[in-house]
């Protein structure tokens, strides 16, 4: 839809706190006497906020909400893991050490076609949208330990920037045991020129898998965002 309507533009909105509350209150209801909401970085959403007032607001279920500080695959990761240790019989504790290895362990690169979209919903300052747009620059963007969104290089091209991701995770990557991904926003050839750079410097990896970005993500990154990332294994 964004590609066939230029004029069209997408904007986000988080549950309420009131929303959150009786989802927890349905939780303690069915049974449960632990939640863990696993949240969307706190740098990029009030959703971390909203969750702990609900949290410190419900009765008779104890709530833990944790900062993903990232966003996507990676806190999609992190939901899964905690799932499949609960199934298993974890206790929260070593649920929430998995977590904080995964949150703390990862890199994530990234590089949109239009920085409109970012600027626009406020992930990325006025000034920075302002210049690189005048320049024509494809900056090169980071999700930084904090949880926020950061241009880190100013590139010319697309396709330069998604040149200097492919890089950058050569680079980070270096000498690690790693699980690499890539995320997308409807960008087939972007994910096979990625893939195909990667592969031929890292044949041991045999594949990189790929995701599409959510909707409300690619809300803010608009069409053709591409990513490159990886989370180290212990």
């Amino acid at each position: 839809m964004l590609e066939a309507d230029p004029e069209l533009f997408p904007r986000t909105a988080m549950a309420s706190t009131g929303t959150m509350l009786e989802a927890y209150e349905k939780y303690r209801d069915e049974g449960c006497d632990e939640v863990l909401f696993i949240t969307i970085s706190s740098k990029m959403s009030g959703i971390y906020e909203n969750a702990m007032i609900a949290a410190k607001m419900v009765e008779g279920v104890h709530v833990t909400v944790f900062d993903s500080k990232t966003v996507g695959y990676l806190e999609c990761k992190m939901a899964f893991t905690a799932c499949e240790m609960a199934e298993k019989g974890a206790s929260l504790a070593d649920i929430m050490q998995e977590l904080e290895f995964i949150r703390d362990n990862n890199k994530i690169y990234f590089a949109v076609d239009n920085l409109k979209y970012l600027v626009k919903n406020g992930r990325l300052s006025n000034a920075a949208g302002f210049f690189a747009e005048v320049l024509r620059i494809k900056p090169l963007l980071e999700i930084d330990k904090a949880g926020a969104v950061v241009s880190i290089e100013k590139i010319r091209t697309f396709r330069k920037a998604l040149e200097r991701v492919v890089e950058k995770f050569l680079e980070e990557t270096e000498g690690k045991e790693y699980e690499p991904f890539i995320i997308h926003a409807n960008n087939p050839d972007g994910v096979k020129f990625v893939r195909d750079t990667v592969l031929a410097a890292r044949p041991q990896l045999g594949e990189i898998k790929e995701y599409f970005l959510t909707p409300a993500v690619g809300a803010h990154c608009g069409p053709k965002a591409m990513t490159v990332g990886y989370v180290l294994k212990k």
